[in-house]
Parts: structure tokens; C-alpha cells; sequence
């Protein structure tokens, strides 16, 4: 499969990364964007308003036109996992039969409580659905830092071919066929980060860190297996890798969400932490599949306002007595 353009559909800080990532794999890259005013700053002075200091590559051409963009051979998705439906949606009509739309958004859908890839699967049947995600700040990649993250799909074969496309000396794409535990690894991990910042903000100290992060990938384990991913997606990149990362690094948005709550601050709202919408949404599913996840419970409440954080480091301190 010859994969030579491609699109990506988001002119954020991600977003531009990934455009730059396949720019410099020597793909042919169309950077679309919905936002007149960044589309115009990222068109004229070639650099992105979020990744200040990074170049746009020259070759690398910006768009608001989303039927120019669609005509790629591979459409990289790279919008908040809420709007993933509106723009699929309008991707949907004017994107021929066959394209791989591979999902970059880390989270689940409010109310229909599915994954991104089922979203395209619903919104455009002619597409192909897939999965990027792993632990990867934007501004590492964007700058070329060695990044290594995981990309899913049904067809194995595909799967192999997207990661080439994509592949850099210092962007290393791992293929899998385990598209479901890749998407759930992206989207519990954002919790759990939210929880870490806590930790971190609260100044509970390393050792608290250090359990948080352990007992929290066992909620995220217990939950994968729940929803049919594979253990070895889960103590791989976009599992593991992702959740001690985003638990570790004030780079990460979740992570420094959670910072602010514990300090009684508002978190930064030009600052899209994908957590404080998945939390809600995860904790539904785990009691449909009766997964304990209590930490996860703790961060839902805490975002909902309905308990402190003092309260919920308590409610955790006072969990009974159990086998690891």
C-alpha cells in the first residue's frame, strides 16, 4: 500500500507535530485548520502559536478547505476527542471509499460512551479506521526528540504500512492489531494523571506518587481486560508507557489539572485536559462491567465537585485491608 499524502486535520499543538513528524518521514502533508486565525498564523509565519520557537517544514501546506485536505491517502484526526464526531462527520463528505482516518485523540465520547474509532466507523463507513497513541508530548516530537508510540488497526497489514509512513529516525511508530486496548490506554491514562497531579500538588511526596501510579495501572488493567484489550497492549506503550509519562511530567495537561485542584486553583482553560471530560464517562463504564476503580471514582467526584480533595485522599487512605 502506497501511502505518500497525507492530511492532518487539527492546527494545535499536537496536531502540528504530527504534520511535522510526516513532513519529515518525506510524505506529502496537508495541515488543515478550522480556526481562521490560527490557520493564518500558522500559514504566515510558519510557526504555531502553541509550539513557539518551532518552524512549520517548508514543504508542509495549511488549508481551511477540508475537501483539499481529504484528498490523501491517509487522514490523521487530531481534533479534542469530544469534537471527533462533528468532524468526522463533515470529513464524511468528501473523502473517497478506502482512506485510513487514524484517531490521535485520547479520550470517549460523552453519552454514547464509545471510542474514537467507533465514532468513524459510524460517521464514515467508507473510511478505515485507526489508532495513535503512546506517551508523547507535542513539543518533544515537534522538536525531534526519540519518541516511540503505537499505532492500531483491525488489518495488521495496514497497520504496518501506516507506522512506515510515518516513521523518522526519531519518531518510532510500533504497529498492533489491538485497536481497543490501545484507545482505552489513552483514555484511562489521562485520569490517572489527573490523580498523580494531585498527588504532586498536595505534596504527598514521592512514595505516594510512586503507589498512585502502580495502583492506578492496576485500575487500568483491570478495565482493559474488562473491555477485551490485550495484556500485552496494556504493559506496552500506549498503556504503561503513556500512564508513566502523563503521571510523571508537568508537561502533561491532565497532570497539571490535577496540580491545580489540589492547590485550590482553577485549572488553565486554554489548556485541554481530555480527563476531566473522560473521568465521568470511565466511570460509568467500569460499573457497567463492575470494574473497581477507585481512583479514577476519587478524580470523578473531585471534578464534579461532590467531594474535596481532602475527602477523597481520605476515602482512599481508608480503603480496607486487601491482597495485592
Amino acid at each position: 500500500m502506497s501511502i505518500e499524502r497525507i492530511a492532518v486535520l487539527g492546527g494545535g499543538a499536537w496536531g502540528t507535530a504530527l504534520a511535522q513528524t510526516c513532513a519529515r518521514a518525506g510524505r506529502s502533508v496537508t495541515l488543515w485548520e478550522y480556526d481562521a486565525t490560527n490557520a493564518e498564523h500558522l500559514a504566515g509565519k510558519r510557526e504555531s502559536r502553541f509550539l513557539p520557537g518551532v518552524r512549520l517544514e517548508d514543504s508542509i501546506k495549511v488549508t481551511r478547505a477540508l475537501p483539499e485536505a481529504a484528498r490523501a491517502d491517509a487522514i490523521l484526526l487530531v481534533v479534542p476527542a469530544q469534537a471527533m464526531r462533528a468532524t468526522v462527520k463533515s470529513l464524511a463528505q468528501t473523502m473517497p471509499a478506502g482512506v485510513p482516518v487514524i484517531a490521535c485523540a485520547k479520550g470517549i465520547e460523552h453519552g454514547t460512551h464509545k471510542f474514537m474509532t467507533e465514532i468513524i466507523a459510524e460517521c464514515a463507513p467508507q473510511a478505515t479506521p485507526a489508532i495513535l497513541s503512546g506517551p508523547s508530548f507535542a513539543a518533544d516530537v515537534a522538536r525531534g526528540l526519540p519518541t516511540a508510540v503505537t499505532l492500531a488497526a483491525s488489518d495488521g497489514n495496514l497497520a504496518e504500512a501506516l507506522a512506515r509512513a510515518i516513521n523518522t529516525s526519531t519518531f518510532r511508530p510500533y504497529h498492533s492489531t489491538d485497536v481497543r486496548g490501545v484507545e482505552i490506554g489513552g483514555a484511562a491514562k489521562n485520569v490517572l494523571a489527573i490523580a498523580s497531579g494531585i498527588v504532586t500538588g498536595r505534596g504527598l511526596g514521592a512514595s505516594a506518587a510512586a503507589a498512585l501510579t502502580t495502583r492506578g495501572f492496576a485500575e487500568l488493567a483491570r478495565f482493559g481486560r474488562a473491555f477485551g484489550a490485550k495484556p500485552e497492549t496494556m504493559t506496552g506503550l500506549s498503556g504503561l508507557g503513556d500512564l508513566i509519562l502523563t503521571c510523571s511530567s508537568p508537561q502533561s495537561r491532565n497532570f497539571s489539572c490535577g496540580v491545580a485542584l489540589a492547590k485550590g486553583e482553577k485549572p488553565d482553560q486554554g489548556k485541554l485536559a481530555e480527563g476531566v471530560f473522560t473521568a465521568p464517562v470511565l466511570l460509568e463504564m467500569a460499573r457497567e462491567k463492575n470494574v473497581e476503580m477507585p481512583i479514577s471514582a476519587a478524580v470523578a467526584t473531585v471534578l464534579a465537585g461532590t467531594m474535596s480533595v481532602d475527602q477523597a485522599i481520605e476515602s482512599l487512605l481508608a480503603r480496607p485491608i486487601r491482597g495485592e
